[in-house]
C-alpha cells in the first residue's frame, strides 16, 4: 500500500491480484476478463502520479537486484495487435536502469532458428542473474499464432498433425518455465487484453496520425478476420499455462493509463517479494576496502 501526493492510496498488491489467472482455472477470456476494467477508486491523474512513484521504487529495487545477482527476471508480453506492448515496454524501461535490461522482439523465425526446436531461440536469450529480459512476443507465439495458422508450425520432424499437439506444447512450455524457475529465473507473464472495438479505434488513430502510419499494415487488417480464433487460442493458452511457478496476469488494456499502473503493480510486488539487498562484505573484503582507501588518500 502506498500513498501519493494526490491523496489516493494505491494498493499495488490488490491491483496485481485482480489481474492474476489462478492456476487450474478454466479461462474464457472474453467473459472472464473485462478489457475496459479500471479501478473506480483511481482516476487517470492519480494513476499517473502513482506511476511515477512506482518507477522510483522499482528503480531502487532493481539496483539491489542487479548488485545481488542471485535471480534473473523474465518479463513475457503477449497480446493481439495494438494492445500496447511497445508502450508498456517504454514505460517499463523508463522505470529501470537500461544497463540491466535487454528487450527481445521475436518476429518470424529465421532459417537458422527454424532448423532448431521452437524454444531454442528463446533459451539463447534467457537473462543472466541480476538482469531483466523483456520478451516482446515470446515462445507463446507457438501456441497462439501457429494455432490460428498451423502452416507456420515447426519443426517438421515433429508430429504436427496430432490432435494432441497443443497440450503437448503446453506441457513442454510449462516444463521449460519450471526449469528456469528452479534455476533462478523469475517469470512474469502479462497478457494485454484489448477489446475489438478499441483495437479498431487504435488502428484508425494510426492511419490519421502520419507519424504512426508506418505501424499500419494490410496483414494487421487480415488478422482481424481471425478475432474469434485468436480469443479461443488465448483462452486455452491461459487455461493450460498459468502455473504456480509462472502464473499469467491479464492486463485490462483499453485504458492505457490503467494498463501501465497494473503492469507496474505486478512488477513491484514481484520484485519486493524477492527482497533484493546489496551484498554484504565479509571481514576480508572490508579490510581490502580500508587498504584501498588508505592508498587513495595517501596518493595524488
Amino acid at each position: 500500500m502506498s500513498d501519493n501526493s494526490s491523496g489516493v492510496s494505491i494498493d499495488y498488491r490488490k491491483l496485481a491480484a485482480a489481474c492474476r489467472v489462478e492456476p487450474g482455472s478454466t479461462v474464457d477470456l472474453e467473459h472472464d476478463f473485462d478489457p475496459g476494467r479500471a479501478d473506480h477508486h483511481l482516476d487517470k491523474q492519480a494513476a499517473e502520479v502513482a506511476l511515477e512513484q512506482a518507477k522510483q521504487e522499482l528503480f531502487a529495487l532493481q539496483d539491489k537486484f542487479y548488485a545481488q545477482a542471485d535471480h534473473a527476471l523474465l518479463l513475457v508480453l503477449q497480446a493481439i495487435d495494438a494492445a500496447g506492448k511497445d508502450g508498456t515496454i517504454k514505460h517499463v524501461m523508463s522505470g529501470v536502469n537500461p544497463e540491466g535490461v535487454d528487450v527481445y522482439s521475436f518476429k518470424a523465425p529465421s532459417t537458422e532458428e527454424r532448423s532448431h526446436d521452437y524454444l531454442w531461440r528463446h533459451q539463447l536469450v534467457v537473462p543472466e542473474l541480476g538482469r531483466i529480459a523483456v520478451f516482446n512476443r515470446s515462445h507463446y507465439e507457438n501456441v497462439t499464432v501457429t494455432r490460428v495458422h498451423p502452416e507456420l508450425l515447426w519443426p517438421h520432424s515433429a508430429d504436427l498433425t496430432s490432435k494432441h499437439i497443443w497440450h503437448r506444447r503446453y506441457r513442454q512450455i510449462n516444463d521449460w518455465e519450471r526449469y528456469l524457475g528452479e534455476n533462478g529465473t523469475v517469470i512474469i507473464k502479462l497478457f494485454l487484453h484489448v477489446s475489438r472495438a478499441e483495437q479498431k479505434k487504435r488502428f484508425l488513430d494510426r492511419i490519421d496520425d502520419e507519424t504512426k502510419n508506418w505501424k499500419v499494415s494490410a496483414s494487421d487488417m487480415k488478422e482481424r478476420e481471425y478475432w474469434a480464433e485468436y480469443q479461443e487460442a488465448f483462452s486455452d493458452m491461459l487455461t493450460h499455462t498459468s502455473t504456480e511457478h509462472a502464473p499469467w496476469h491479464v492486463i485490462p488494456a483499453d485504458h492505457k493509463w490503467f494498463s501501465h499502473i497494473s503492469t507496474f503493480a505486478i512488477l513491484l510486488e514481484t520484485m519486493k517479494g524477492l527482497q533484493p539487498a546489496y551484498p554484504e562484505l565479509d571481514d576480508e573484503d572490508r579490510s581490502n576496502l580500508a587498504t584501498i582507501k588508505a592508498e587513495l588518500m595517501s596518493g595524488e
